[in-house]
């Protein structure tokens, strides 16, 4: 007979592995053309339901795929928020934006090759509906928000459509990069950065280019 803490290890192992095979497939086949039944029998499940049951529907299941991704950040970027009230940098733009990009890249890099996390993700950001799921659970983690908040207060004459819109710049530059190295790596084809360190330097490069930029006024 099996234990409920078996039966728990167990349902927790299936979770997983529904979610891998989601991650994969999502990463290489876009959301739209991927089915729970094809992503059931890729996770090695006899029940074409196994989805839904474990997970519910598609919305459901990218955000517990978002959710493990921002779990596994979320205690990096602590960490860096707790060395940069160390420093006493509380007032360097760069740092606050390194604890912006930082976590990401590290977890790539940690995950290792093969890896579909960061196309995954890119995936998502095509679908609208998706996209705000990625951004609403992004944003709501507690050292998101008060690492975009320490950046912010350090541009307190942004405009506040400006404001959006290098957000968006920001979201879009620093998503798409990561896909494209994941990609890269995964084929074997050539980086633009010889590592995950000197990719998060280059994004930190640009953004911090990026959020300071002079604001030209529109007229007529």
């Amino acid at each position: 007979m099996v234990s409920g803490a078996g039966r728990g290890e167990r349902a927790q192992e299936t979770r997983e592995a529904i979610l891998d095979a989601a991650e994969r497939l999502f990463a290489e086949h876009g959301v739209g053309d991927v089915s729970n039944r094809q992503i059931a029998q890729a996770a090695g499940q006899a029940n074409n339901f196994a989805v839904g049951y474990h997970f519910g529907a598609k919305p459901d299941l990218v955000r517990a795929i978002v959710r493990r991704y921002t779990t596994e950040t979320e205690g990096r970027r602590l960490r860096m928020l707790a060395a940069l009230d160390d420093s006493g940098e509380s007032g360097d733009l760069r740092a606050w934006i390194s604890c912006l990009v930082r976590p990401a890249t590290d977890h790539l890099d940690a995950l290792g090759v093969p890896c579909w996390r960061a196309r995954c993700l890119a995936q998502f950001d095509t679908v609208p509906g998706l996209r705000r799921i990625v951004v609403d659970e992004s944003v709501s983690t507690p050292s998101m928000r008060r690492t975009l908040e320490g950046m912010f207060r350090l541009l307190p004459e942004l405009p506040e459509e400006v404001h959006r819109e290098r957000s968006d710049m920001s979201r879009l530059l620093v998503v798409h990069t990561l896909a494209e190295r994941e990609r890269a790596l995964h084929e074997g084809g050539g980086t633009a950065r010889r590592s995950w360190e000197a990719t998060a330097t280059g994004l930190v490069d640009a953004l911090a280019g990026l959020w300071p930029a002079p604001v030209t006024t529109e007229t007529g």
